[in-house]
Formats: structure tokens, C-alpha cells, sequence
């Protein structure tokens, strides 16, 4: 959850990208260590996120999915709601560092 929060608007009132962005890759991340338990190298390797509409003055949840989990990479989805409206759907993919 994205708390809502006027430091985080941009010029016509809107939650800026980066905000939302941030709470997709925190969202992917704890969707891959909640699978993998704590893995201290596990980086983002990509990140993709379409914004579909303009969020409401309200606090943004993010729902994450994991698409695909193998021994060095993973892939996850994650819906951004604001109320009950998508907000913005985003992909990513984190690299799993080997096991020793």
C-alpha cells in the first residue's frame, strides 16, 4: 500500500509515475521473497508498468501475481488499485542469485 499523500502528486494533481513505480517493485519483491524466503541479492531486471487511468485522491494498493519462478529468474505481475478502479498494471522480472 501506497499511503496517499500530497508529496507524491505532480502538476495537475495526479500520483507521479515514479511513486507508482516504486510500489510495483515492492510489491514484486515481497511477492518473490515471500516464495523464496530472504534472498539479500535478488535485483529488478526489468520493469515495464502501463498507467491506465488517474488515480483517485485515496491511498493505492498493489496486488502482485508471480507469473514464473525458476532457479535464476522470476517473473510477477502486480495491479495498482486505487479504490476499486486499476490504476496502472505493471510486469518486471527479478534475477535470483545462486544458491550456495
Amino acid at each position: 500500500m501506497l499511503p496517499y499523500n500530497e508529496i507524491s502528486l505532480r502538476p495537475g494533481g495526479t500520483i507521479a509515475g515514479p511513486f507508482m513505480m516504486m510500489l510495483a517493485d515492492v510489491c514484486m519483491f515481497a511477492v518473490v521473497l515471500s516464495l523464496l524466503g530472504e534472498i539479500k541479492l535478488a535485483v529488478t531486471t526489468s520493469l515495464n508498468i502501463n498507467f491506465l487511468r488517474k488515480p483517485s485522491e485515496c491511498d493505492l494498493v498493489a496486488r502482485g501475481n508471480i507469473i514464473k519462478l525458476g532457479k535464476r529468474l522470476a517473473v510477477v505481475e502486480v495491479s495498482i488499485y486505487s479504490g476499486e478502479d486499476i490504476v496502472a498494471h505493471a510486469t518486471g522480472t527479478y534475477s535470483i542469485p545462486p544458491q550456495s
